[in-house]
């Protein structure tokens, strides 16, 4: 019965969410949901990037968190329009949060490039949970060691990119890079690993690219102009 229970859930969740993938790409909208353990760095992640990005592209953000607005509140002074979303408890985002969110007037839907959907901070339940992206992109703290792959695969599994974060401190830890790649790639064969640091600026050139990338060509295949 839990089974079926669970099914139903997601079965709901995913028509929810294949309906808000089609209107996003509809509007060329590029459509990241972000995920990562509490203090991993994505929302140091996204401060850094909206200070590059922001002028060359229209971006907003969906903020997941249980409670509290802190992470919405840093986004907004980077001026990037954001909308926070607290789940009360809840683990995870899911599609019919994201679809309430974006009625709301400050995300412009036309009119933005990139949507990037912060999740809750767990490495297991957002995994299991689409929530109309276009991808997942995961991020791996050199602090959080290097079993967290192997332990938690289905977030790796599922994610178009790992980004170890934070490798301005690995050499104070044992965090070994080349292993967690290696098991990385072997959950998701074909799977982006960027090491970067968001507080030295190491290595956050290539992440911008991806995300050029991906604008680029979701823009592109709506037939919208730059």
């Amino acid at each position: 019965m839990e089974v079926k229970v669970m099914q139903d859930i997601l079965g709901q969740n995913d028509a929810v969410a294949g309906a808000l993938r089609q209107h996003l790409a509809a509007a060329g909208v590029y459509t990241l949901n972000l995920l990562g353990s509490p203090g991993a760095g994505k929302t140091s992640l996204l401060e850094r990037t909206l200070a590059v990005l922001s002028g060359e592209m229209r971006i907003a953000v969906i903020e997941g968190d249980l409670f509290t607005t802190k992470d919405a509140d840093r986004i907004a002074k980077t001026g990037v329009s954001v909308v926070q979303i607290n789940t009360s408890g809840g683990c995870h985002l899911d599609a019919p949060m994201v679809e309430k969110a974006l009625t709301d007037e400050r995300l412009k839907i036309p009119g933005i490039d990139l949507l990037i959907i912060e999740n809750v901070g767990n490495l297991v339940c957002p995994a299991e949970f689409d929530v109309g992206e276009d991808e997942k992109a995961v991020v791996l703290s050199v602090t959080e060691g290097n079993d967290k792959p192997m332990k938690y695969p289905l977030i790796f599994k599922e994610s178009a990119l790992t980004v170890i974060n934070k490798v301005d401190l690995a050499p104070y830890t044992d965090f070994d890079v080349a292993a967690a790649r290696e098991d990385i790639q072997t959950i998701h064969p074909g799977a982006l690993v960027l090491p970067l640091s968001c507080r030295t600026g190491e290595g956050v050139e290539d992440w911008f690219a991806w995300l050029r990338a991906r604008v680029k060509a979701k823009r592109e295949g709506a037939g919208k102009d730059d």
